[in-house]
């Protein structure tokens, strides 16, 4: 059993962007804007959750099912039984590694992006 990576977090309404004027020479007029690839990890993520658990329930149903005695009563049963087990167990996987790559994807992009677009400047 894996344990999901944590989810790129989306932008809160009272989320300002940050501050980078800390010096005389920093420029107090850089203008900043949420990310948009960042955006797009949060939707894939948000996408992609409620498919992967759809699956995962489809499955484990389908295995609970197969397990019950009055489903199978020969020793064909037993086989079926293991496969959906290894399907169950590839999603699994397959899961950690999709949320995973999402997950790291986002802790490597900045939530938030210096722009040009309404910031003042001297020559244009």
């Amino acid at each position: 059993m894996y344990v999901d990576p944590p989810a790129p977090k989306p932008r809160d309404p009272n989320e300002t962007p940050p501050v980078s004027a800390s010096g005389a020479l920093d420029d107090p007029q850089r203008a900043w804007e949420f990310n948009p690839d960042y955006q797009r990890l949060v939707v894939a993520w948000n996408t992609v959750l409620p498919q992967l658990e759809a699956l995962r329930t489809a499955l484990d149903k389908a295995y609970g099912l197969a397990k019950s005695p009055q489903t199978w009563d020969a020793p064909v049963g037993e086989r079926y039984v293991q496969d959906i087990r290894e399907w169950r167990n590839r999603l699994a996987v397959y899961r950690h590694n999709v949320l995973t790559t999402i997950s790291d994807e986002a802790a490597d992009t900045p939530r938030w992006i210096p722009t040009t677009a309404n910031a003042p400047h001297a020559f244009q």
